[in-house]
């Protein structure tokens, strides 16, 4: 056991398999653990690097065996597939997490805390919820249609749509009434409790200095600034800006080959809850620009009368991410100049 220099664990649910080598790569050990022998195998196992893949439980087993003084690193499943040999099962996952863990250019995500993971917990709830009403409007309209009554899109238009069902004036059989109203009734749960995810989220964010200080941010509101704190890891794991811009997956891709740059659409290869809501809070800057006019000569009324509004909200959140950079690392609030004056 003292041999060991490196461990590869392939998470499960029950049966865990371990892959211990020496500090020259030679295999030490190979070993199938029921769920409760694994910290007792970290217990006694002698400082080392323990090496996982970054899926689901990863972070909460990398503060488990972080307790016991080894250093814990977490690998994207993307970069641990290529050195997967031959055949897929347990034991060649494990020995391939140590052949990429063991590679010097080796990228590795940061665990996450317990406060982390109970804030991307709300957040998650609440994009479920969501995602469920949407679901329930869309089944409704849809439903509906089939018996003549058409709405239009979007919950702004559910009051209308209510009045429609109860008013009965178009002589929709007694079935069709009931089920409607099961779909409203169960819509109205989703909204309320939506609201209070909203406010949990919002009450955090007073609390957080972080999240105060990126609100100051134009198109940042609390649900933003919490999702930053719940899925991005500390600012200073990035060297500079463009590196967290790309790590959300907001630059474009390279096709570049002979010394000729080639780039294309968005790489989308990031972290896609804080890219969907930097696009969010990116495009309510443009509208509220296109009502008041940007200043004059200023980069978004350059962009905005020669590019699409989709193409210059991509380019504003990639800004937007490289200004978070900025603000977290220099623990500064927004500059005007950051953004669109720029």
């Amino acid at each position: 056991m003292k041999e060991i220099s490196i461990v590869g664990l392939d998470l499960a649910k029950r049966v865990f398999q371990v892959h211990a080598a020496g500090s020259d790569g030679a295999v030490v050990l190979r070993r199938k653990l029921s769920r409760g022998q694994v910290l007792a195998f970290f217990t006694e196992l002698p400082k080392c690097i323990v090496a996982m893949e970054a899926c689901a439980t990863a972070h909460y087993w990398a503060r488990e065996i972080g307790k016991f003084g080894h250093e814990v690193r977490l690998l994207p499943p993307a970069y641990v597939k290529p050195f997967v040999k031959r055949h897929k099962n347990d034991a060649a996952d494990a020995e391939a997490i140590v052949e990429a863990a063991l590679r010097p250019s080796m990228r590795f995500v940061v665990p996450k805390t317990e406060s982390q993971q109970a804030r991307s917990m709300i957040f998650r709830t609440r994009d479920l919820f969501v995602r469920q009403r949407t679901q329930l409007i869309n089944a409704l309209r849809a439903h509906l249609a089939e018996h003549g009554v058409i709405a239009p899109q979007g919950i702004a238009n559910l009051a209308l749509l209510s009045e429609i069902i109860e008013e009965g004036n178009l002589g929709l059989e007694l079935v069709v009434v009931e089920t409607a109203r099961l779909y409203l009734e169960q819509i109205e749960v989703l909204s309320a409790r939506i609201a209070g995810l909203e406010k949990t989220l919002r009450s955090e964010a007073k609390r957080s200095e972080a999240s105060a200080r990126l609100m100051s941010m134009p198109g940042m509101g609390p649900i933003t600034a919490m999702a930053i704190e719940a899925f991005a890891p500390t600012m200073s794991t990035f060297r500079k800006g463009r590196d967290f811009a790309a790590w959300l997956g907001l630059v474009p891709k390279q096709h570049s080959s002979g010394g000729k740059q080639q780039h294309g659409r968005t790489s989308k290869m990031g972290q896609r809850d804080i890219r969907r809501l930097l696009i969010i809070g990116a495009m309510t800057v443009i509208r509220w620009a296109c009502r008041k006019a940007p200043p004059e000569n200023s980069w978004l009324a350059r962009m905005l009368a020669r590019k699409p509004r989709m193409l210059v909200a991509i380019a504003l959140a990639n800004k937007m991410a490289r200004s978070i950079w900025a603000m977290m690392t220099k623990n500064e609030s927004y500059k005007e100049s950051g953004l669109a004056a720029a």
